[in-house]
C-alpha cells in the first residue's frame, strides 16, 4: 500500500510538472508563430490532454467494453465542464472572446449534440439507448478533421481576452522541447495517477461505480485539471477555456469516433443519461456567458458549476 501512495503522489507531481512545461511551451510557440492561444489550447494542448481518455476508450473498445468507451468520455467531458471550469474560475474569473461565444462553444455544443443523437435509438416513438456504429464513427473522424481545418482558418492571431499577460520570450527549442516533455508528464503520469489511485480506492473497499464515475473519469482528466490551474494562475484565459473546449471536443469526434470505427459502441441507460448531460453542460456553458458586454465565467458562477456536478454524481449514484 506504500508503494501504491508513492506512485499515486509521482504520477501527480509528473501531471502538475507537465502542465506547468506545456503551458508555457506552448504559449510561446503560440506568440511565435501569430496563433492565438485559444487555438494552441484546443488543439496542440486539447488533444495533447485527451491521451489518457483515447487510450482508455480505444483499448476498451478492442475488448469489447463499450460501456468503458463511452463512460470515460462521458464522464471526461462532465468533469471537464462542470468540475475544471469550475474551480478555474474559481482561482481566477475566466473571460470569453467573441470568438468563443460565437465559434467555439457553439462547435461544442454542436459535437455534443451529434453524440446525443448518435445515442439515441427510437423504437416505437419511444427515446432509448441505442449505438453508434461504424459509419457513424467515421463520421465523427471526418467532423474532427474539418473541425482542425476550420480552426486554423479562422485563427488570426489577433484576438484575446482581456485578462491576457504578455508572453516571455523563448528559443524556438525550448518551446518544442517543453511541450514534447510537458505532454509526456501529463501522459504517464496520468497513467500511473489513475492505476494507483483505482488502487487505492479498492483497497479502501469504494465501489466500482464510483471508482468509474470519480477516479476514473477524474484521473482521465487530470491533464486538463493541472494545465487548466496553471494556466488560470499565470492568467492564460484562453489557453484554459481553449484547452477544454478543443478537449471536450476531440473527446467527442476523435475518441468516440476512433472506438466506434474498431467496433460498434452500444449505449446503456446510464451512460445516455450522461449523453444528455453533456449536451446541458455545453449549453450551460454558453449561457454562462451572458451578459455578453461583460462576459466571463465569475467565481459564483464556477461555484454553480461545482455543485451541478456534485449533483449529477450524487443522481447517477443513488
Amino acid at each position: 500500500m506504500g508503494v501504491t501512495v508513492l506512485l499515486f503522489i509521482l504520477g501527480l507531481a509528473m501531471v502538475i510538472g507537465g502542465a506547468e512545461a506545456l503551458v508555457g511551451g506552448a504559449s510561446a510557440m503560440a506568440r511565435r508563430f501569430g496563433l492565438s492561444e485559444f487555438l494552441i489550447g484546443a488543439t496542440i494542448v486539447g488533444i495533447g490532454t485527451s491521451m489518457p481518455e483515447l487510450v482508455v476508450s480505444v483499448l476498451g473498445a478492442i475488448r469489447g467494453s463499450a460501456d468503458i468507451a463511452v463512460g470515460n468520455v462521458v464522464g471526461s467531458n462532465l468533469f471537464n465542464t462542470l468540475l475544471i471550469l469550475g474551480v478555474t474560475a474559481l482561482i481566477a474569473p475566466l473571460a470569453f472572446t467573441k470568438a468563443n461565444i460565437r465559434r467555439d462553444i457553439p462547435l461544442c455544443i454542436a459535437a455534443s449534440l451529434v453524440f446525443a443523437v448518435f445515442a439515441i435509438s427510437l423504437r416505437g416513438g419511444v427515446v432509448q439507448a441505442g449505438s453508434i456504429s461504424r459509419i457513424e464513427g467515421g463520421i465523427l473522424l471526418t467532423a474532427f478533421a474539418g473541425y482542425l481545418w476550420y480552426s486554423f482558418k479562422t485563427d488570426d492571431g489577433s484576438e484575446t481576452s482581456t485578462d491576457e499577460k504578455p508572453t516571455e520570450k523563448k528559443p524556438l527549442w525550448l518551446s518544442i522541447v517543453m511541450v514534447i516533455g510537458g505532454l509526456a508528464g501529463l501522459v504517464f503520469g496520468g497513467h500511473l495517477f489513475v492505476d494507483n489511485a483505482v488502487l487505492i480506492a479498492q483497497a479502501l473497499h469504494v465501489s466500482e461505480s464510483i471508482i468509474a464515475n470519480t477516479i476514473m473519469a477524474g484521473g482521465t482528466s487530470a491533464p486538463e485539471l493541472a494545465v487548466c490551474i496553471v494556466a488560470a494562475l499565470k492568467g492564460r484565459n484562453q489557453m484554459a477555456i481553449g484547452n477544454i473546449i478543443g478537449s471536450n471536443i476531440s473527446n467527442i469526434l476523435l475518441i468516440i469516433g476512433a472506438s466506434a470505427v474498431i467496433g460498434p459502441l452500444s449505449v446503456d441507460h446510464v451512460n445516455l443519461y450522461g449523453v444528455t448531460a453533456v449536451a446541458l453542460s455545453s449549453l450551460l456553458l454558453l449561457l454562462s456567458t451572458l451578459p455578453h458586454r461583460k462576459s466571463r465565467l465569475s467565481r459564483p458562477k464556477g461555484l454553480l458549476f461545482i455543485l451541478i456536478y456534485a449533483a449529477y454524481l450524487w443522481l447517477i449514484m443513488r
